[in-house]
């Protein structure tokens, strides 16, 4: 049994029964959704992405507003959040289309 609120808003007891097949099928649909809600990895303003790279200010306002980096950020305002894991995919693949001159 189960305490609970009934529609009328006072506590009551509430019976609940199952078989163990809906059960397991309860229990399966919880974990997958515990698997695929996934931590981002975030970080946040100038500093973020100055630590996340190991650059300068300068160097972390190039990025910012450079075009390969833009689907890893979100501005409102002043408030810059970067998702940190994408980022660095991007600049990896970012890296990897760049020709250096001599």
């Amino acid at each position: 049994m189960v305490m609970g609120r009934n529609e009328c808003g006072s506590n009551a007891m509430v019976t609940v029964q199952m078989t163990v097949e809906e059960y397991l099928e309860m229990k399966s649909r919880q974990e997958t959704k515990e698997v695929t809600t996934k931590q981002k990895n975030l970080v946040y303003g100038l500093e973020g992405i100055k630590t996340l790279f190991g650059c300068s200010t300068t160097t972390a306002w190039r990025i910012k507003n450079s075009e390969w980096i833009r689907p890893a950020i979100s501005q409102v305002g002043r408030k810059i959040v970067v998702d940190a894991d994408l980022a660095l995919e991007l600049a990896n693949e970012n890296t990897q289309r760049v020709t250096y001159r001599k």
